[in-house]
């Protein structure tokens, strides 16, 4: 198991996105818990923004579920299409293990933590073509923007290479 002192902090993930050469932009604000703080809250950050569900089955696999934050997405059909079989919110213990964050900052650049490769990354088609994305960079008190295409540049530079799922046509 992992311990804490190997979870990378939020300065060691915007190198890594550097040394990538992936361009982006770190904005500072309040902590943000829920989809509905973020938008009373954030401010003028332009681009779309995202809701990450951290899911289990009974068998151990996770998935992170990240999609814009408006899109609807009906849990029972998107497991279906997994074939993930019954499935529920992982426990806040399982965040922490495998994306090294609390809940309230769950995102996508947690798997840069994940060195196992245990976690899915089910990715909303929508982001993956938006020219500007937006998560928080393994704290909620600030959210880093950068473009759809960067972001499975880094998923596959973490090994997380997404599913990229169109939500539309699961609902």
């Amino acid at each position: 198991m992992k311990t804490l002192q190997s979870q990378k902090s939020p300065q060691e993930l915007l190198q890594y996105l550097s040394d990538l050469g992936i361009s982006h932009q770190t904005f500072h604000h309040d902590a943000l818990m829920t989809v509905e703080q973020s938008q009373a809250l954030r401010g003028e950050i332009s681009g779309l923004h995202s809701k990450n569900l951290f899911m289990k089955n009974k068998k151990g696999a996770l998935w992170l579920i990240v999609a814009e934050e408006n899109q609807p997405i009906s849990l029972n059909i998107v497991r279906k299409h997994l074939q993930a079989g019954n499935w529920s919110f992982a426990s806040a213990e399982l965040l922490m293990q495998h994306l090294g964050v609390e809940p309230g900052s769950v995102t996508p650049f947690g798997v840069i933590n994940d060195t196992d490769g245990t976690v899915q990354v089910v990715l909303d088609q929508n982001l993956a073509q938006a020219d500007e994305v937006n998560f928080h960079p393994l704290v909620n008190t600030q959210s880093t923007t950068l473009s759809g295409l960067d972001l499975q540049r880094f998923l596959d530079a973490t090994q997380h290479p997404p599913l990229i799922i169109d939500f539309d046509l699961l609902t």
